[in-house]
């Protein structure tokens, strides 16, 4: 009953919003009709004075007393609710109409269509009831109230993670994958599980975190398949194709025929194969044998020297064309092996102004600078 009261009023004050205005204009317009009927009175009575003074003659004052009356004839009879002011007058009982139609009509409906005598459904005692007839959001929520005053239940944190990173919330499935793993122990799955939601928080980025946490399964289960095939996806992302390609063909090898996996390793395997063959040739032309033996026998500051000049050469052609990804991967690791940090991160910063760090390109240089130890925001 109390919803039911609760609802009137609101529709009551809601029309009243509507037709308030509509009546304040009907107000107003009938407080400026008495004004001018009242200053047309007052003409009459000046007309009469001057004709009685003689400062008007008796034709042009009866002439002047028409029109005037004439004037108070038609106001009065717009205020009796006809002549030119029904047409102005429509509007407003159309809309005030209109008004009152909606909560009559809805409720109509609402009557003949709707469930009104349905009683209400706390959240309390949708949760105290069957849990086969729960919707997932109240099974999550079941399960929370019950983690809420069990936090050590180590069982609902297993259960609850994947359905976590399942409905989008990757901070709170890495969370509850922690605290599954330390009450019950670190299993490959569950240690899988928590790289993919530490991932998924990255946009998608295999983060050093996530490497770990996937390397940590891969000791508990070998064969483990995502764990095997997240690492894969983090060596694409460091720009190395080619190993990642053969990891995934290698996982793919010793997957069952049913196996879930083998549509999506398929998939990364072409896509790697893809951006392989797209991938630019580094800047310089390919050095021929000889002078791979004149590097060798070069001391090491003579072959630093050159790999610095072959390093000069391929920043000069990324200030060209900044859009390679691959090119910035390699001038940043380049720089990071030649123990040139800071020059590592100008070019990191440079590269991820040119390919956007939100883009997938800028996602694949950061995490590269992730893996070298830089990080984007130096």
């Amino acid at each position: 009953m109390l919803f039911w009261i609760v609802a009137a009023l609101l529709t009551l004050a809601a029309s009243l919003a509507v037709m308030l205005p509509l009546s304040v204009k009907n107000r107003q317009a009938d407080i400026a009709r008495d004004h001018d009927i009242e200053v047309y009175r007052d003409q009459l009575g000046e007309l009469d004075k001057d004709a009685a003074r003689g400062l008007i003659g008796p034709a042009e004052a009866e002439e002047a007393r028409a029109e005037i009356g004439r004037r108070i004839l038609k106001l009065a009879g717009t205020k009796d609710g006809g002549g030119a002011d029904r047409p102005a007058r429509l509007p407003r009982v159309v809309g005030a109409a209109a008004v009152l139609a909606v909560p009559i009509v809805g409720w109509g409906l609402y009557a003949e269509l709707g469930s009104p005598l349905l009683p209400g459904q706390p959240l309390n005692a949708r949760l105290q009831a069957d849990p086969a007839e729960n919707t997932m959001e109240e099974l999550v929520a079941r399960a929370e109230a019950h983690l809420s005053s069990n936090p050590e239940d180590g069982r609902g944190w297993d259960v609850l993670a994947p359905i976590y990173l399942r409905t989008g919330r990757s901070e709170d499935s890495a969370a509850a994958y922690r605290n599954a793993i330390r009450l019950l122990g670190g299993s490959a799955d569950r240690l899988a599980g928590l790289g993919e939601a530490l991932s998924y928080g990255a946009g998608g980025v295999v983060t050093a975190e996530a490497q770990d946490a996937f390397k940590q399964a891969l000791a508990a289960q070998p064969d483990h398949p995502k764990s095997r095939f997240y690492l894969a996806s983090g060596l694409a992302q460091e720009g190395k194709l080619q190993e990642a390609a053969a990891a995934w063909q290698a996982l793919l090898g010793g997957l069952p025929a049913d196996s879930p996996w083998r549509g999506p390793v398929q998939e990364a395997i072409t896509e790697a194969n893809r951006r392989s063959a797209a991938v630019q040739k580094p800047a310089g032309p390919v050095p021929t044998q000889e002078e791979m033996d004149a590097a060798a026998s070069m001391t090491a500051d003579d072959r630093t020297a050159m790999i610095e000049q072959m390093v000069s050469g391929l920043d000069a052609k990324l200030r060209e064309n900044p859009k390679d990804v691959e090119g910035w991967m390699r001038l940043v690791r380049s720089y990071v092996v030649l123990g040139k940090a800071d020059q590592a991160r100008e070019a990191l910063g440079r590269g991820l102004a040119a390919l956007d760090s939100g883009s997938e390109d800028g996602k694949r240089l950061t995490s590269l600078a992730a893996s070298l130890g830089l990080a984007s925001t130096e």
